[in-house]
């Protein structure tokens, strides 16, 4: 199947008009297309190699239209750092249409009745950072979104200079929000919640639908949500990675991660970084993720209220968001440093390991690969920190620990190499990567999407994009980019 070949649906449009805008795209000039994910196209049932389908891009263009598409603009609203704006909506992302469970995005395609005061246009360099973390996540094996293709154009679009428009062709199961809910509940559409709540059961939580009353199925849907939402919070806390815009509007219904925007991995460890310069008052700082998931999260429950006892839904979260979190996390952590039979002092060795990070001064993302090739030589990860002493300690402990394991060194070290990456996409790579791009150098971009789907293999080749970051770029903060 050619991806040019494929037939959509538009089951969204099912839903009355106040739900979406119809819209065209407004293609970019001069388009060339940059980078494909083979990968992603698999989802879409496409078996046939993306770079040869002339019609490719025309198609993420806007210029042509996959067989069954009908474009528009979802409506929603959202919580902003705190405050609520009722009206938002897709101001740069035009839909598609659905086809085998992934419906299909264009971002960047033009304006759209909700841009607002915008251009409805992205920018290179942010539409290179969400292709490429859309596919990173992915990679390491975290719910996400995903990101097909991405072209460039010799269209200019002015931010704080003037720069070069792009498209990125994105897909998920679902683009609905928590924002989606918030704009009917604001407006007192109580009967149009209903009707997404029930859209919502039928594309993400199908196997929910039985004889129950409909009270019973959305406090159920609002159960998952729950549960998926702190699942991926827990992935994130993890691998070191800080989103950076936990608004309820960038908040999928199905807890996948969505809108890549000032996002970090960590470098050093350090539990306060705040990698988004627009959030002054770190709410969506790397400790505070899973706080902000759960105030979402207690958003969510009081505007579907009309559908559900609010009191009840309380009850779901507060017995089951941070019950979830934090087994999934030690879960992963355990994992992470090769225990497998869980001992009454486990929890604090992972506590004390995360204690000693934070002032070992040590990359977050390499101290999970040494700790990966651990064999009893501690002078491999002590040569790794700026401040030892911590570490010498923790080893210590972590050595008599391992002795209660069954493992051999050879399988526990395997083992951890397919759990702790090699390769997380740092912003002082990706800068590099959108510098060569600005002078129409696409190399680094591919390559960076290559170790980005196998981020736990060794790329001999590519040694140098899992380099850390200079001193003056450790934990940089990045502005909201379009």
């Amino acid at each position: 199947m050619k991806f040019s070949n494929l037939k959509l649906s538009t089951p969204y449009l099912n839903l009355l008009s106040i739900f979406y805008e119809k819209v065209e795209p407004t293609p970019l000039d001069k388009p060339f297309l940059i980078s494909i994910s083979k990968s992603a196209s698999q989802l879409l049932g496409v078996d046939e190699d993306l770079a040869l389908d002339s019609k490719l891009l025309e198609i993420v263009n806007g210029e042509q239209k996959l067989e069954g598409s009908e474009p528009f603009a979802m409506c929603y609203a959202g919580h902003q750092f705190g405050d609520f704006t009722e009206r938002l909506g897709d101001g740069r992302v035009i839909n598609l249409g659905k086809v085998n469970g992934q419906n299909l995005q264009l971002k960047g395609a033009g304006l759209t009745l909700y841009s607002r005061l915008g251009d409805g246009r992205a920018v290179l360099h942010s539409s290179i950072r969400e292709y490429l973390m859309s596919e990173a996540m992915h990679g390491l094996g975290i719910q996400t979104s995903r990101a097909l293709a991405l072209i460039g154009s010799d269209t200019d679009v002015v931010r704080d200079t003037r720069e070069k428009g792009a498209i990125v062709l994105r897909l998920s199961p679902t683009w609905v929000r928590f924002g989606t809910f918030e704009y009917f509940y604001s407006i007192r559409e109580y009967d149009k919640l209903r009707e997404l709540a029930d859209y919502v059961i039928d594309e993400s939580f199908s196997y929910l639908k039985a004889n129950e009353e409909a009270e019973e199925l959305y406090l159920k849907m609002y159960a998952e949500i729950v549960k998926n939402t702190a699942r991926t919070i827990a992935k994130w806390q993890s691998v070191g990675f800080n989103h950076g815009v936990m608004n309820t509007d960038n908040m999928s219904i199905d807890g996948r991660t969505i809108d890549y925007g000032p996002f970090a991995f960590l470098d050093d460890y350090d539990p306060n970084f705040v990698c988004n310069t627009t959030d002054t008052q770190g709410l969506y700082s790397f400790r505070n993720q899973p706080s902000a998931a759960r105030w979402n999260l207690n958003i969510l429950a009081r505007v579907l209220s009309p559908l559900m006892d609010y009191e009840l839904s309380e009850e779901i979260l507060t017995n089951t968001f941070w019950s979830t979190y934090t087994q999934i996390y030690m879960e992963i952590m355990y994992a992470k440093i090769g225990l497998e039979i869980e001992h009454t002092e486990d929890k604090e060795l992972v506590e004390g390991m995360i204690r000693t990070l934070g002032s070992s001064s040590i990359d977050y993302t390499l101290f999970f690969r040494k700790l990966s090739r651990f064999n009893g030589d501690k002078s491999d990860i002590l040569d790794a920190c700026v401040n030892r002493e911590p570490f010498d300690k923790w080893l210590d402990k972590y050595t008599i620990r391992l002795e209660k394991e069954t493992l051999s060194i050879a399988q526990r070290q395997r083992k951890m190499l397919a759990l702790n990456p090699k390769y997380v996409l740092k912003n002082h790579i990706l800068q590099e990567a959108i510098e060569k791009a600005k002078k129409h150098d696409f190399s680094m971009v591919n390559e960076l999407l290559k170790v980005a789907l196998t981020p736990f293999d060794e790329h001999l080749t590519l040694e140098y994009l899992c380099k850390l970051a200079p001193m003056n770029s450790k934990n940089m903060q990045l502005c909201c980019s379009s």
